[in-house]
């Protein structure tokens, strides 16, 4: 390659709190402006901040989730800078001392385009500090004026930043996907992007391979993965059409314009010199004790890297499937509730034909994944539903599925008891018994069709006895064309191999 991508991301996450970080003022998203700020949110004269203990356990939670430190002892700083929705003329914020150091996170990046296989990396976290947000300025209903909305002044916030470790969008975009998945898993962001609870800045830069760091140009407040893929493949080609014509990169804070597919200058970029930090002296250090460290690492739930070792191990899944399964904790409860009630409706060893199977639990679970992951997922993209408003319950899926199981219907009939589960409800089996669908498991009743093929198609017979193997499928056709699709197929290869080998 003549160049190469460097990308690190600083991603806000706005934690679940009921309340803002240093004071009782109400985070709920879509009040009216400025209904929800409080003397502390707006600095009035006077007033003290008082740290929320319930950020502070969820930025513990998190920086046991990625293996980092966490700081026995961290340090509030005030950032100065004035911004007219900055009501302070400062944010409180944490530099030198953050409450997370150091950890890494375990990413699965799927390329973007071209025929490149799916691949593991590590991106390591540099720290993760708590801050308060600022307010927000509204431009579009002001003619030429612009208001300011206090309500988000003094959300709290963990701002978690990431070593430049990222080579590419595909690789941008899959952290930024991890690490959204996962602050949702263990409860401490909602991760609605929409209404900014996570929003992403993406520092890019390019360089010719193996030489220095370019400068790097920072693309503000993308809150889509869709848009930080265009935004970085637009700037990307911008900066190398811009070196390779002479010119060079200054630091700048850019913005992405969705309509134009182009990254635009907002300002030149400050340094952390130009912030002018010093401890806030209304804020004392932060004592983390060994009793909250523990508490938190109680609380959290198994997390996504566990689970999917689990799967693996326990079940023996594919990377691929133990992946898909744990894009959110929904998604994973869904499949082992799924499971669950497969094994409770009795699934025994003689459904062992997968090869993949080596128990009944692994039977059971490759099963539930399979139509999870396809015909579950794909009727939630076309609905434009997310796993947790599935109208089909995991416990009504595993009854299905026990009857794909034990040879009561086919797939394909499976297919339509599903279709009809989704639109209308109801229960597997009286679905089963209302459409028709039950398979013929009778040997002696597909024996005798199977014999009725092979006599009215002699002519194929004798071709496919000369070598012609892939007319086999023929004589499936016309078994299960015979049967109205009724016949099991299993017993119909077998039955067709031993009559058609003479």
């Amino acid at each position: 390659m003549e160049w190469e991508i460097v990308i690190g991301l600083e991603v806000h996450t706005q934690l679940s709190t009921s309340s803002k970080i240093f004071s009782g003022a109400s985070t709920a998203y879509g009040a009216e402006p400025n209904t929800q700020a409080d003397a502390v949110s707006i600095a009035l004269p006077g007033v003290l901040p008082v740290l929320n203990r319930g950020a502070v356990e969820r930025a513990i939670k998190f920086g046991i989730a990625i293996g980092a430190h966490i700081a026995p002892r961290s340090v509030f700083a005030r950032k100065n800078y004035f911004y007219p929705d900055l009501p302070k003329g400062y944010q409180i914020s944490q530099f030198d001392l953050p409450v997370v150091g150091m950890g890494a996170l375990t990413i699965q990046v799927e390329p973007l385009s071209g025929n490149a296989k799916a691949y593991e990396k590590v991106v390591r976290i540099t720290r993760a500090h708590l801050e308060e947000d600022a307010g927000k300025s509204l431009h579009e209903d002001f003619h030429g004026m612009t208001g300011i909305d206090l309500n988000r002044a003094g959300t709290p916030l963990l701002e978690i930043v990431s070593e430049p470790d990222m080579a590419s969008a595909a690789e941008a975009v899959a952290y930024a996907k991890t690490l959204h998945s996962l602050v949702r898993w263990i409860g401490i962001c909602d991760g609605n992007m929409q209404e900014g609870s996570f929003r992403c800045d993406v520092n890019v830069s390019v360089r010719r391979p193996g030489g220095p760091l370019g400068t790097r140009r920072e693309i503000k407040n993308l809150n889509s993965f869709k848009f930080m893929q265009q935004a970085i493949d637009y700037e990307v080609q911008w900066q190398i059409d811009t070196l390779e014509n002479g010119g060079k990169i200054q630091q700048a804070t850019v913005l992405f314009d969705p309509d134009t597919g182009e990254t635009r200058m907002m300002r030149s970029k400050e340094e952390a010199h130009d912030y002018r930090y010093f401890p806030d002296p209304d804020l004392l250090p932060l004592d983390i004790t060994p009793a909250m460290l523990e508490q938190a690492r109680a609380s959290l739930p198994e997390l996504p890297q566990t689970k999917r070792d689990r799967y693996s191990s326990e079940y023996a899944l594919s990377a691929y499937d133990a992946n898909n399964l744990t894009t959110s904790r929904e998604m994973a409860d869904f499949f082992e509730g799924a499971v669950k009630s497969l094994l409770l409706h009795g699934v025994s060893a003689g459904n062992l034909s997968s090869p993949e199977a080596h128990s009944v639990e692994s039977y059971a679970a490759k099963l539930c994944a399979n139509w999870i992951i396809g015909e579950v997922s794909a009727q939630l993209n076309r609905d434009g539903l997310d796993i947790a408003q599935c109208p089909i319950t995991p416990q009504q899926l595993g009854a299905m599925l026990k009857r794909i199981a034990d040879g009561t219907i086919s797939n394909a009939g499976a297919k339509e008891v599903f279709r009809t589960m989704w639109a209308e409800g109801g229960d597997a089996d009286a679905i089963i018994e209302a459409k028709g669908l039950k398979q013929v498991s009778d040997a002696g009743a597909i024996e005798k069709l199977v014999d009725e093929i092979i006599a009215a198609n002699a002519d194929k017979v004798a071709e496919y006895r000369s070598g012609k193997d892939k007319l086999f499928g023929f004589f499936v056709g016309q078994a299960m064309k015979a049967s109205k699709g009724q016949a099991n197929p299993a017993q119909v290869n077998d039955i067709l191999k031993k009559k058609l080998a003479g």
